[in-house]
């Protein structure tokens, strides 16, 4: 299995972290999120992984050089202008497409500045069971954004806010918010259905195919360890994690 790492991002909500050195190499307990995000793909078996980057990339591709990357295989795809999660993945959709053997095969797509002890292997097994395009991990907690699943953990439409009107794609009974953890697993021909040009977020892509009647699901992960670390104030609770060993 192969995996993307989004991390063309300008960091901005860490402040000062990011000015001189991408969000991908901020460090938590001595370690960047970027060695973090890549070990955790390797202990599931990945081998294989594409780095969309912008911001100070050079320093990206300098560390990956020094640190023999990771014993890993690693592409880096070059954003001049920032593309969006929708757009960076489609920009580098080429790297899931050029084994003809392994087309079938299914991805992840994961966020640099999450942690989580989410299985990935569990997850892309869910995904394969259920013949998904998509696979998303969500849990029940506090966001600004949701996304709304059936009882079958199908896509059905996304909300802002809790006071926000509901955007509904397909219509069911019972609709239940739930928040998107920066992890996907994706099914290869997804790429060939993402017909949205240019810099786009893959939220809303979701959202045609599913309207599309294409099989978006939830990935339960709620009794998983999850953290965006994209504030000062995530990153410090996050080296506690590290020193209670919440995170391995």
């Amino acid at each position: 299995m192969k995996a993307m790492i989004l991390a063309a991002g300008l960091g901005t909500r860490l402040g000062s972290l990011t000015a001189d050195r991408p969000k991908a190499l901020v460090e938590i307990d001595g370690r960047t999120l970027l060695e973090i995000t890549l070990k955790r793909l390797s202990a599931f078996g990945i081998r294989e992984v594409i780095i969309n980057v912008h911001h100070f990339a050079d320093m990206i591709a300098e560390y990956l050089k020094a640190n023999d990357s990771f014993a890993m295989r690693i592409e880096l795809s070059r954003e001049e202008v920032l593309l969006d999660t929708g757009g960076g993945l489609k920009k580098a959709g080429w790297f899931f497409l050029t084994d003809p053997s392994a087309l079938d095969e299914p991805f992840v797509l994961h966020n640099v500045d999450v942690l989580s002890t989410i299985d990935l292997g569990l997850m892309a097994k869910f995904h394969a069971e259920k013949r998904a395009l998509a696979t998303l991990a969500v849990q029940k907690r506090e966001t600004s954004r949701y996304l709304l699943f059936n009882e079958q953990l199908e896509l059905c439409g996304r909300r802002a806010g809790k006071d926000y009107e509901s955007e509904i794609v397909r219509a069911s009974p019972d609709l239940q918010p739930l928040a998107f953890s920066g992890i996907h697993v994706i099914s290869p021909r997804l790429l060939s259905n993402l017909s949205e040009k240019g810099r786009f977020s893959i939220i809303p892509s979701y959202l045609r195919l599913a309207a599309e009647g294409e099989n978006i699901l939830a990935f339960r992960s709620d009794d998983y360890y999850w953290r965006d670390v994209g504030r000062p104030d995530d990153l410090a609770q996050s080296a506690l994690d590290f020193g209670q060993n919440v995170i391995p």
